[in-house]
């Protein structure tokens, strides 16, 4: 029989990682992804010495299956060449065995030396919902100039918990800025007046924080008194927030205006 009920009672062990792996992928998403750590941060991987980088407590979700570093972890990394430049990736190394015994550790991908710009290391191909035998998955990227290691960069990507998508809090309402959060959606709202040059512009006190910025700039027009005049609002990828006059006869009627963007 090709169709069972995984969740109902059989009367004999019958319920799989394969069948809790294909759920969890199916509900939170078929990649790899880091969840939130009980101090509502997300931990990163840290160097304590040019050859040793520090893994701390942390929860994955790694292609359904769930996965936990319980106590800090180091992970030796070989040491660079003056002169060279080198990527290595920490990775989890999952491995199924001959009898489907699933077992995962942390391994290190070694990059090559080069006297330019380092590129990553490649990746094995496998996939845990595919049956491979062996999967790598990189977590975090070491860059190494000469003989110096360089602050990690992590590469699974953040989950935040499902209460984020309910949760709204107001980060700033002042000078006619509002900037709301609402679970994974930013509102960023203008009201007011600014100066009457063609050019003139208004920023915002408050910047955004690196979480909440987009990806790329995000605009609206702005809606202005007596339609003198073309009005934008604008929130950049480095979180400045600012209306401004683009051109044409200036005003300095009031405005309002709205941007929404989502955030990861």
């Amino acid at each position: 029989m090709t169709m069972n009920l995984i969740t109902g009672k059989a009367g004999a062990p019958h319920i799989t990682s394969s069948d809790q792996g294909a759920m969890q992928a199916g509900l939170v998403g078929n990649g790899n992804y880091l969840l939130q750590g009980g101090d509502g941060k997300f931990p990163a991987v840290t160097m304590q010495s040019a050859n040793k980088a520090l893994v701390p407590v942390l929860n994955l979700v790694i292609e359904g299956r769930y996965a936990r570093v319980t106590a800090a972890e180091t992970v030796t990394i070989e040491s660079g060449v003056t002169g060279r430049n080198r990527n290595d990736l920490i990775c989890v190394k999952y491995t199924r065995d001959s009898n489907n015994i699933e077992t995962i550790a942390l391994a290190v991908l070694k990059g090559t030396a080069t006297s330019g710009t380092a590129v990553d290391p490649a990746v094995p191909s496998g996939s845990i919902l595919n049956n491979s035998g062996t999967v790598w998955i990189p977590i975090a990227r070491i860059p190494i100039s000469g003989i110096a290691a360089g602050t990690p960069v992590m590469l699974v990507k953040q989950l935040p918990p499902m209460s984020q998508l309910w949760d709204s809090v107001t980060l700033y309402n002042a000078d006619g800025f509002v900037v709301i959060k609402a679970g994974i959606l930013m509102f960023v709202k203008f009201s007011g007046a600014i100066g009457a040059g063609s050019w003139d512009a208004k920023q915002c006190k408050y910047v955004l924080p690196e979480a909440y910025r987009p990806p790329i700039e995000v605009n609206s027009m702005c809606c202005v008194t007596n339609g003198q005049t073309a009005r934008m609002l604008i929130v950049q990828a480095d979180g400045i927030i600012r209306v401004a006059n683009m051109g044409s006869t200036g005003s300095s009627q009031g405005c309002v205006g709205t941007v929404v963007y989502p955030i990861r």
